[in-house]
């Protein structure tokens, strides 16, 4: 089958790759019919590669139609329309029996101390071979695919692999009060469907703000607030301003590790990127460090006694935080990886409802052949063409 694979740092390229097979009675066999690429697959393709092995399988925002199931797997059958979540979780442990999906004790990536594996997304979370190819083996298949309804078309549905309950997630972590306020940093797909989220959860001030066009309109044309941060010396004063000079009752970040600004730490990311893998590994696990422009700007931003949700990824494990601000404060911070299936039965009734109130149709930007993955990596990455949300059709 084709796959996008990983062959080094900004270099993924579509290869011939041996079928995926049944390995375990709980395994499914999924012919991918769509998958998208995410954010977080930026960090393999940019910073993380230390952790990456070549020919590694990309991917975690796919769907399709089941091909073949182990004898363990009752829930779906072939021919089924599924949409398979980004984590792999077995649904009995102690972790997935408290709906905290992403800390599944079954496939937990104890050699490095992270939460549950992942579809592909690197040796920190199990190296499993991921969606952006023709078809998958999804692993933990008793439990994680996740039925969904034949005639809309896939794009209705696919990002209920990742985009949609990551979105829903940081909104419920920002606990924003009856008629509150929420700044959201970062209009990528997760932060557009954050901030359309909480505009449909009931927040009367929904703010969004980035530097880029393009994600700019796509927000505005949502109904929502928006601030262009790259007209202003101080995003977070600005976005006071725009709260009687109080700060938002909370502040999704929805950037993460690859903010702008914070020239030393890109530098660092940089160096550590040429290094050996296995020097480059003990360095992020003891000194890596983020660029934080982004979570400063929430910390300095969000009012006093307020609520900071944090959903871009982060995998520094040195960075500095103004930790007198966050205490004298009384910031309240949640973060973390999504708990995808906790969200679901939430949002389908969402995606279901003919008239989209999500507007979930108005997220995807690019539409691509399989092997034009690299293409779509590289738009993505650098933001041109105006790409927002891409998505490869094996």
């Amino acid at each position: 089958m084709k796959a996008v694979a990983w062959h080094g740092t900004r270099d993924v390229r579509v290869d011939n790759v041996p079928d995926p097979r049944i390995e375990e009675p709980t395994d499914a066999i999924v012919r991918i019919t769509s998958t998208a690429i995410c954010g977080s697959d930026l960090h393999l393709y940019e910073v993380l590669g230390m952790f990456m092995g070549e020919g590694d399988i990309l991917g975690h925002e796919p769907m399709g139609i089941v091909e073949e199931v182990g004898s363990e797997v009752t829930h779906v059958k072939p021919g089924d329309r599924v949409v398979i979540p980004f984590n792999i979780s077995c649904g009995h442990c102690f972790m997935c029996d408290h709906d905290l999906f992403a800390h599944c004790e079954t496939t937990q990536v104890r050699e490095y101390n992270m939460g549950a594996s992942l579809l592909g997304f690197s040796k920190l979370y199990g190296q499993d071979p991921g969606g952006q190819a023709e078809f998958l083996r999804v692993p933990q298949g008793q439990f994680g695919p996740i039925k969904v309804p034949e005639g809309p078309p896939d794009e209705r549905f696919l990002f209920l692999s990742d985009v949609l309950p990551t979105a829903w997630q940081s909104v419920k972590f920002a606990d924003i009060p009856e008629g509150g306020s929420v700044a959201v940093l970062g209009l990528g797909p997760i932060g557009q469907m954050a901030a359309r989220m909480a505009k449909h959860l009931g927040a009367e001030r929904v703010i969004g703000v980035d530097i880029v066009p393009e994600r700019l309109e796509m927000a505005g044309r949502n109904g929502i607030e928006i601030l262009d941060s790259s007209r202003h010396d101080d995003a977070a004063e600005a976005i006071k301003e725009l709260t009687e000079g109080r700060g938002p009752d909370s502040v999704i970040d929805a950037v993460g590790m690859e903010a702008h600004g914070s020239p030393i730490a890109s530098a660092a990311q940089k160096v550590t990127g040429l290094l050996p893998d296995s020097v480059a590994q003990k360095m992020m696990g003891v000194a890596g460090v983020d660029r934080l422009d982004a979570l400063l700007t929430a910390i300095r931003s969000v009012r006093r006694a307020g609520t900071i949700s944090l959903i871009g990824v982060y995998g520094g494990q040195a960075d500095p935080l103004p930790m007198l601000e966050l205490f004298d404060k009384g910031v309240q911070m949640k973060m973390g990886q999504a708990h995808v299936k906790r969200w679901v039965d939430d949002i389908m009734p969402l995606l279901t409802d003919d008239s989209d109130p999500l507007n979930v149709s108005d997220l995807v930007t690019h539409r691509l052949p399989l092997d034009q993955a690299p293409h779509g990596y590289e738009i993505f990455q650098k933001k041109q063409e105006g790409s927002i949300k891409v998505v490869l059709h094996p």
